[in-house]
């Protein structure tokens, strides 16, 4: 497959991880990401969670309660490398009460089945505007 779809692919595998975010569907969310002990996790506000049960069951938890959330994504941006895709994005989180701003970070890996596996979600509040002029940023 050529580059450009492969990447196209990575995109896809991280919007479906928002979609089931948003649906609050757990199997959805459990066919996403990679069943192993290197499945890491940091959602806003939580210490980080490693390894597929501990992953599996803080989407658990947080899909019992009754907040729906919607998901903008917004300066995505995403790169591959062989078997190794990620995607850096702003999440603006919405819901009934408020929203919220959220930098993340998605690390997919490509599997034996040649589908993308999430592997790592980092997400974490944007407490403060960037200062940054485009310029210094590297």
């Amino acid at each position: 497959m050529p580059a450009a779809d492969e990447l196209e692919a990575v995109l896809e595998a991280n919007r479906s991880f928002y979609d089931a975010f948003e649906a609050r569907d757990l199997d959805a969310m459990s066919q996403l990401w990679e069943h192993s002990d290197r499945a890491t996790c940091t959602h806003p506000g939580w210490p980080t969670l490693r390894g597929w049960a501990r992953v599996a069951a803080s989407f658990f938890a947080l899909f019992q309660n009754d907040q729906r959330l919607q998901f903008i994504l917004t300066e995505v941006y995403g790169q591959m490398d062989g078997d190794v895709g990620w995607v850096s994005l702003d999440e603006n989180v919405l819901d009934v009460d408020a929203g919220l701003a959220v930098a993340a970070m998605n690390l997919f890996t490509r599997g034996d089945d040649d589908e993308w596996r999430m592997v790592a979600h980092h997400a974490s509040v944007i407490t403060a505007p960037a200062t940054l002029d485009d310029e210094d940023q590297g």
